[in-house]
């Protein structure tokens, strides 16, 4: 459904996105997973014919998106990662306006906006005008909109930003059955980890425009081939000098007083630290066991942990906006 091959996208001096490659079939959720400024939204924006490559190509279902935009545009569903609809209207009248734009035949358009409408749970809100709605419910009327035309491919950019964990959990069940029961291919941007584990079918890790990493969540995670210890301690750097030249120990990574350990067999591991932190004379003040994440799979390939920032995607997406496009 979709085939980007070598995408780029510079702005002057700035490489926002560097030669991306990759494929997404369709029924997929694809995921691009990184922090903010890696490169997502540009990507995202290059797809959907916002911006414009500055070399490399993508098509969507076979269609070239820099050489035919009004075609790919009325394939694909978006919802932004900014808010993007009207308060002063009604949600059914958003709904009409989009569709109108959409140019939804006139006998079609009252059932779809119904059927939307009812997929995300909102047939009682229509009426109602959108200042009165929650975060969530806005959300969810978003993407409603982003499928009143039936679109092969629906791209969410930052979908659960800004909400709080119950809503994010809701919007993340409306997805996976919109998935299910549509058959819509899915690409979505996140830094959220959680996200991307729960709704990927796949994940391309992107950092600095690149991708360093593109597998199944589960995958990715055992690349790492053991379990995660963090611990927190006063000194730090001495215990982790010892450390790093114990047999056990596959990976170590220091941030300020904590560590993280990456062992073969963390229930056997966690004792052996205990002891060299004794024999050293440094007390351990926490100590944690779990599975890997994909944070750990990020701090695995880039070296720091996805909350630091990537590439200064800032500067382009001023630009796109000084140009008068959002």
């Amino acid at each position: 459904m979709i085939e980007v091959k070598d995408l780029t996208r510079n702005f002057g001096s700035l490489v926002a996105v560097d030669r991306l490659s990759f494929g997404v079939p369709a029924g997929e959720i694809f995921g691009l997973l990184g922090p903010n400024g890696a490169g997502k939204t540009t990507t995202l924006s290059m797809l959907c014919t916002i911006l414009r490559p500055t070399s490399g190509t993508a098509a969507i279902n076979g269609v070239d998106v820099r050489e035919h935009p009004s075609q790919v545009r009325r394939m694909i569903g978006i919802v932004f990662q900014e808010p993007s609809i009207d308060d002063r209207l009604t949600g059914r009248e958003n709904l009409e306006m989009h569709a109108d734009l959409y140019g939804v035949p006139s006998a079609e358009k009252k059932k779809r906006i119904d059927d939307v409408l009812q997929l995300v749970e909102l047939e009682d809100k229509a009426d109602l005008l959108m200042r009165t709605y929650s975060g969530g419910m806005r959300r969810r009327l978003e993407i409603a909109r982003g499928l009143i035309h039936y679109p092969k491919v629906l791209f969410l950019d930052e979908p659960t930003l800004g909400l709080d964990p119950q809503t994010r959990e809701h919007i993340w069940g409306y997805i996976l059955a919109l998935s299910k029961r549509e058959k819509i291919t899915m690409v979505l941007t996140t830094h959220y980890m959680e996200e991307a584990d729960r709704l990927c079918n796949r994940v391309a890790i992107i950092d600095f425009g690149k991708i360093i990493a593109l597998d199944e969540p589960r995958r990715l995670k055992e690349k790492l081939e053991g379990d995660m210890i963090t611990l927190m301690t006063g000194d730090a750097p001495r215990l982790a000098g010892r450390l790093k030249e114990a047999e056990f120990v596959k990976e170590l990574r220091q941030t300020d007083d904590e560590l993280r350990v990456i062992v073969r067999n963390g229930n056997a591991a966690m004792p052996r630290i205990v002891e060299t932190a004794a024999s050293l004379g440094i007390r351990i003040e926490s100590m944690s066991i779990r599975e890997p994440t994909l944070e750990d799979v990020f701090l695995h390939f880039t070296g720091r942990d996805i909350r630091g920032q990537g590439a200064d995607e800032y500067h382009g997406l001023s630009a796109i906006r000084r140009r008068g496009i959002r």
